[in-house]
């Protein structure tokens, strides 16, 4: 299909024809071409292409920018919630679609220009299309907020210090954009090859077709059936948002004795085991991991194993059976830390007025101890990271190295796809490189400027640059294979301690240059396989992820920095009014490993000098966990089930806990092994058809709902005080049960 010429095109930025390559020009409708080798991708994805249809207009700045800001502003504030609520970009996808078509019936079509300026263009280009949906929605998924703001959050609200707005800004800037330079470098390898094909995003090309293509009539078309289930989802959840909230997490065991600690730490679905727990909130479900019905069910069926193995079996015999670490003498699921006595770990006793650690105090105090589960789970995180570099050598090596040397000579073997999107004039790789100096150069300004309040050495932010980048593609391919991201918290934590001991500061900005970097690249990433997909010229969408990226990260710092000036005593729950939900789970998270690896530093929680010294082993069973289910598929190649064995997901099946919590974990794999199960092998025309926009549809009623409550009760105004708001009526799963622990609110035994 022939459209303008460039020339026009220039002269008309509603039409995305000038990122054209001319030689590339193709007709739409490439069919004939090789299929994608995913199932799932066939039965998704369009395999045809317009590439007449206008994509950065007028509309879809306006409406992206927008977007960027309400959602950046809205996922912020949640955040701080003790139940967070995530309002995914779905719910811009479909606020986006009306909107756009009334700018499109109301604005002028008239081409417009500007004084000395020899171009024009046209505020409405046309009907709003396929592909201005698709931008505004990733201008609104950028705007998920800035992962740097969890230095000023732990420092200002939890270690109680003055942190200056400029070093803020300019650390929270370098580290936005510093993942998407990143992620530039991994493009070739990680988007364009058919099998790395980043399920999740198959929610959003469901949804934007189902919204776009015409269908022929049945029963039930894909509109209809989606706007039904976003109906019901709005509806419904009014009763876990506020009439009835323990509705997110009901605990049988609790209620049957409510008057014992063991059957509330065995049933307990947010401080327990959970067994015998549930929920009946689609917030809950999709808290902490997004949406099971986006996840392959191999993956689901490899973390099941791990969650089972990890809180079934490792944890019971840890606690009751060997009391491993005297586990007893504090809660079993905590993300806090604790002193010898069972009390929870006042680190002020020990922090000196520049936030570095007074040795002479803590030798005198206390060793710090962790709840068996977070422990534990540190454990499982070291695992991961040695069983995703071997796993991705011995099962993706060959082919990553394939690859790359077809990248480097520009011919590699791809799919319909890609082959469609070479029509399109790629984004130079110069424009990433530049992206990486500038924030690299931020970075190592802000670093050696503000060194007094960061603490952070210019070297350490080159260090935690090279970290993300070498994880950066073992972890994708996870991801993109089967959308299970790992991470390298621990690593860049662990890294830094042994270098700067005694800097919590330090340390947490070390590890926003590592692990929540490579986050960053992975995020980037999915977002330019959702554009390949939807055929997006790859030069707008570099406009639009970067932009996106910069508004968001000030925005988000603004919001931050309103919240935690404004807000008494926000983040900590032992002195708010009861029943406040500014809690800060995740931050509480941050805050508590800054004070193993960074304040108390790991020498003396891990190593030599630390009670926890011995789960350093498990890097080394996870180097080694995959090789014997590699040798497996070697001996017993026509054995089907071993190529879908994956030990880092059987290894991340509990690795989310904290900040998720059992129920999480429990109603996550449920539902998505029913639906991608049961669901894809006995009813594959009605998962073809609805699955991932019921998925689309239940996030975005779900968000909708939390956000009109939110306007209506913000601030607890009208909460209704009866039984079925009290939470999952498990008040004693925090208790230690050890012999002469006395904690408040708990027995003595």
């Amino acid at each position: 299909m022939k459209g303008k010429t460039d020339g026009d095109a220039k002269a008309d930025l509603g039409v995305s024809k000038d990122y054209l390559s001319p030689a590339k020009e193709a007709h739409s409708d490439a069919t004939d071409e090789e299929p994608s080798p995913i199932e799932e991708v066939q039965m998704t994805v369009s395999t045809t292409d317009d590439p007449s249809l206008p994509c950065m207009t007028f509309r879809t700045l306006v409406m992206g920018i927008t977007a960027n800001i309400v959602i950046t502003i809205i996922n912020t504030f949640f955040g701080y919630r003790t139940e967070p609520l995530h309002v995914s970009a779905i719910a811009i996808q479909i606020a986006a679609l009306p909107l756009g078509r009334l700018m499109a019936a109301v604005l002028p079509r008239e081409p417009i220009g500007f004084p000395l300026i020899p171009w024009r263009f046209s505020l409405n280009p046309g009907p709003f299309n396929v592909k201005e949906h698709v931008l505004v929605t990733i201008f609104a998924n950028t705007g998920s907020g800035a992962m740097g703001t969890m230095l000023i959050n732990v420092v200002k609200a939890f270690y109680k210090r003055q942190l200056d707005f400029v070093p803020s800004l300019l650390f929270v800037l370098a580290t936005q954009i510093m993942g998407y330079g990143s992620a530039g470098l991994y493009r070739k390898l990680l988007v364009e090859p058919a099998q790395m094909w980043w399920p999740h995003t198959l929610v959003n090309v469901s949804l934007f077709r189902a919204l776009h293509e015409k269908e022929e009539k049945r029963t039930l078309s894909r509109v209809q059936f989606f706007c039904i289930c976003l109906i019901v989802s709005f509806a419904y959840y009014i009763f876990p948002g506020y009439f009835f909230t323990s509705l997110t997490t009901i605990s049988i065991a609790c209620i049957l004795w409510p008057s014992s600690v063991t059957a509330q730490q065995i049933g307990s679905g947010l401080k327990g085991l959970g067994i015998g727990s549930f929920s009946l909130d689609w917030a809950t479900i999709s808290a902490f991991r997004g949406s099971p019905l986006g996840v392959p069910f191999f993956a689901l069926a490899n973390a099941a194993v791990g969650f089972i193995l990890y809180l079934y079996v490792i944890i019971p015999i840890t606690y009751w059976g060997i009391n491993l670490y005297d586990a007893t003498k504090f809660p079993i699921f905590s993300s806090s830390s604790f002193a010898d006595n069972g009390t929870r770990f006042d680190i002020h006793r020990v922090l000196t007025s520049d936030l570095t650690i007074n040795l002479r105090a803590y030798e005198d105090y206390s060793k710090l101890h962790l709840s068996i589960l977070y422990a534990m789970t540190n454990a499982m995180g070291f695992a991961v990271i040695g069983a995703a570099l071997t796993h991705v050598i011995l099962f993706h090596g060959k082919d990553i190295l394939r690859q790359t040397r077809s990248a480097i000579r520009e011919r590699t073997a791809q799919d319909i796809h890609t082959r469609l999107m070479q029509r399109y004039k790629p984004v130079p790789q110069l424009w990433f490189w530049i992206l990486l100096m500038v924030s690299l150069a931020l970075s190592v300004v802000g670093a050696e400027v503000y060194k007094e309040q960061l603490q952070l050495p210019w070297w350490g932010v080159l260090m935690g640059f090279a970290i993300a980048t070498v994880f950066a593609l073992p972890f994708g391919v996870l991801v993109a294979t089967a959308n299970q991201a790992p991470g390298i918290s621990v690593l860049s934590e662990m890294i830094m301690g042994y270098i700067l001991p005694g800097k919590p500061v330090a340390n947490i900005c070390f590890r926003v240059y590592g692990s929540s970097n490579l986050m960053h690249t992975i995020f980037f990433l999915s977002d330019f396989k959702l554009g390949h997909y939807m055929k997006i010229p790859p030069r707008t969408m570099f406009v639009v992820q970067v932009w996106g990226s910069i508004l968001s990260a000030m925005v988000s710092l603004g919001t931050t920095w309103f919240l935690l000036d404004s807000i008494p005593n926000i983040c900590n729950p032992a002195l708010l009014p009861p029943g406040s939900p500014w809690t800060c789970p995740n931050d509480s998270v941050h805050f508590t490993a800054s004070v193993i690896w960074g304040l108390i530093g790991p020498a003396r929680t891990f190593g030599a000098q630390g009670i926890y010294n011995n789960l350093n082993w498990f890097f080394m069973v996870g180097i080694f966990a995959p090789i014997p289910v590699y040798i497996a598929t070697k001996m017993f190649p026509k054995t089907t089930w071993l190529k879908w064995v994956n030990m880092p997901i059987i290894l991340i099946g509990g690795l989310t806990m904290p900040p998720a919590s059992p129920v999480n974990n429990i109603m996550w794999l449920s539902v998505g092994m029913f639906f991608n199960g049961f669901i894809f092998r006995r009813r594959k025309t009605w998962w073809k058809r609805y699955n991932y926009l019921l998925s689309a549809a239940l996030d975005a009623g779900t968000a909708f709902m939390g956000i009109l409550l939110w306007m209506v009760f913000g601030q607890g105004l009208g909460a209704l005080e009866w039984w079925g708001n009290q939470g999952d009526h498990c008040p004693l799963a925090h208790c230690p049960t050890a012999a002469g622990i006395s904690v408040k609110g708990c027995p003595v035994f």
